[in-house]
């Protein structure tokens, strides 16, 4: 079994190495050079595009202003020959490949900037700032003796933001304007359409005996709050993600003070069966780039089509499945809207009623976004799936 992934260079003559550090699972530069304030933007987005890891040993503050530098370079509207007049349209699946490749392409030409922090996560650069509580939050507490390790600044800069998500958290307007707090790594709710679509669709029947809930997928544990706040007395919260699990616990022991909810760490369904099974699933079949993505993107449809294939088993008599999915992938060309029937009747269900709402988000009136086609015509749906009666 290999160790964990180090990073080397040289440095005064002698090789040098640390632990190499990436949250989105990149692999270290396999060449690295040392670089500080004399380095200009040009020759660092060369080194960068080459693949050139480039370990800072300027002021903090020039290096961040360096990957800014870096990525209007990135970002510069590049010149493309005119398409010939009778050549096709690119298909929607093709924009969106287009698309991710240059997500990618961008996530790796940033991620060559270097930072080095100590084993309790101090940076020994002129105007670095603390960052010690956003690091333990992350990897754990630091201890000196663990020695040196090397992370991409920008993903340094992530953490510094979730660590400030967390701190101020997002106002809920379902919750009455109560906060949920997301950790670093686990999908912020700050899309409030799909919690008001779970506020107005009408709790099944089955449930007004006491009966337990099911939320597949907790995440922040939003979802699960809002339930007990519409009167159901006990839901049971699942998810696969550590960091999901102590994010939602956090946050229910704040909102649902009572203990109704219990957190289980599972792939989708907890055991037993219950009058009401939630899921709010990634929106895109997708391959994830990093591992934060996977709240996004979700690949072949794995858990869209697990839920769908097991409600059935899980839900008691006269009970109902929500499942929460934008349209977006239709859209997009990645599924058809057949695709959905298909499953929903495979798998025995069939819809008692669907409720939409319009998302309303900056990137659906950004005409110039790549994907402003596809986000300006979305639509999100809380379907609400029964059992199909039997013939």
């Amino acid at each position: 079994m290999s160790g964990p992934a180090t990073i080397g260079w040289t440095e005064a003559s002698e090789a040098r190495s640390a632990r190499w550090r990436s949250e989105s699972g990149a692999p270290p530069p396999r060449r690295v050079v040392l670089v500080d304030d004399t380095l200009s933007a040009d020759a660092a987005f060369r080194l960068a595009s080459e693949g050139t890891g480039m370990l800072w040993r300027g002021d903090f503050q020039n290096a961040r202003l360096l990957l800014q530098a870096l990525a209007r370079r990135i970002d510069k509207p590049r010149k493309t020959k005119r398409a010939r007049a009778d050549a096709p349209m690119p298909s929607p699946v093709d924009v969106f490949n287009l698309y991710r490749q240059a997500q990618s392409q961008r996530a790796r030409t940033l991620a060559m900037l270097l930072i080095e922090f100590d084993g309790a996560h101090h940076i020994g650069l002129r105007r670095a700032p603390d960052v010690v509580q956003a690091c333990s939050a992350v990897f754990g507490a630091g201890d000196a003796s663990q020695g040196n390790y090397v992370a991409p600044l920008r993903e340094l800069q992530g953490l510094i933001g979730a660590h400030e998500w967390r701190k101020k958290g997002v106002a809920i307007a379902s919750l009455g304007g109560e906060r949920i707090y997301p950790h670093y790594g686990v999908f912020a709710p700050v899309r409030g359409d799909y919690m008001e679509l779970l506020a107005q669709a009408p709790l099944p029947p089955a449930l007004s005996a006491g009966g337990v809930a099911f939320d597949i997928g907790t995440g922040t544990g939003v979802l699960a709050a809002l339930l007990v706040r519409r009167g159901v007395s006990r839901v049971v919260a699942t998810d696969t993600d550590p960091r999901a699990l102590a994010c939602a616990r956090e946050n229910l022991a704040r909102l649902v003070p009572g203990g109704q909810v219990e957190l289980v760490q599972a792939d989708l369904f907890p055991g037993g069966i219950a009058p009401l099974v939630i899921c709010n699933p990634p929106w895109v079949p997708a391959r994830p780039s990093s591992p934060i993505e996977h709240a996004v993107y979700d690949p072949d449809s794995r858990m869209l089509r697990g839920f769908l294939d097991g409600l059935k088993a899980h839900l008691a008599p006269g009970g109902e499945g929500w499942l929460i999915l934008s349209d977006l992938a239709e859209h997009l060309g990645l599924r058809s809207r057949a695709d959905l029937m298909g499953w929903i009747d495979a798998a025995g269900l069939q819809p008692l009623h669907r409720l939409d709402v319009k998302p309303i988000h900056p990137k659906a009136e950004d005409p110039g976004d790549p994907l402003h086609a596809a986000r300006s015509a979305e639509i999100t749906s809380l379907w609400r799936l029964v059992v199909k009666p039997t013939p």
